[in-house]
């Protein structure tokens, strides 16, 4: 199960962008729905938590053996249209529209900001890859002006280069030690990061 959670939380680590072609309510790409809804009932309300699976993902009871991550955000809309995740989510479940089994309404398009129930969680600072990078991450250069989360330990594939150290609204603000500022969003969206 390790390997199959680990490549599974490696695709779903894009962060909070919608993939073309990317999936229905609960699924992955080419799944099916992993269960169909009432007009007043939500798929993965808050709270509520899901089991991983090889093509889609099912609500389960949070005690239960199959509960892999729980929903500590839920909205509805497009991730880039809507508000961000909380700052430690480890991934975003992206919930498609589609037509609901008993013909009394639909499950809206949405996102789900899920956190693991058990380690690792990579949405917490220095984790290595949830889909928001916050204060206490590590990057690593990814090409010309662009930079990727990586776990400050060292575990990840790249070897982290800075650290972001503080969130401020703007680059006058962060201290003369600054090396990068990394875009990070919100209220305070510019991150001064320091070279390790």
């Amino acid at each position: 199960m390790g390997c199959a959670l680990a490549a599974l939380i490696a695709v779903l680590l894009t962060g909070c962008r919608q993939m073309s072609g990317s999936a229905g309510p609960g699924t992955l790409s080419g799944g099916a729905p992993a269960r169909s809804f009432g007009q007043d009932t939500v798929f993965l309300a808050v709270n509520e938590c899901s089991s991983f699976g090889t093509t889609s993902f099912t609500e389960a009871p949070c005690s239960s053996e199959r509960a892999a991550a729980r929903v500590i955000a839920r909205h509805d809309g497009r991730p880039d249209d809507g508000p961000p995740c909380p700052p430690t989510t480890d991934f975003v479940l992206h919930i498609g529209t589609q037509p609901a089994a008993d013909g009394k309404g639909v499950i809206p398009q949405g996102y789900a900001c899920m956190r693991n129930l058990q380690p690792p969680h990579p949405g917490d600072p220095g984790g290595g890859g949830g889909p928001r990078t916050i204060v206490g991450d590590c990057v690593h250069s990814a090409g010309p002006g662009q930079v990727r989360e990586t776990a400050c330990d060292g575990s990840g594939e790249r070897e982290p280069e800075y650290q972001v150290t503080r969130a401020v609204r703007s680059r006058a603000q962060c201290p003369a030690s600054t090396a990068l500022y990394v875009q990070l969003g919100g209220e305070e969206p510019v991150g001064c990061a320091r070279r390790l």
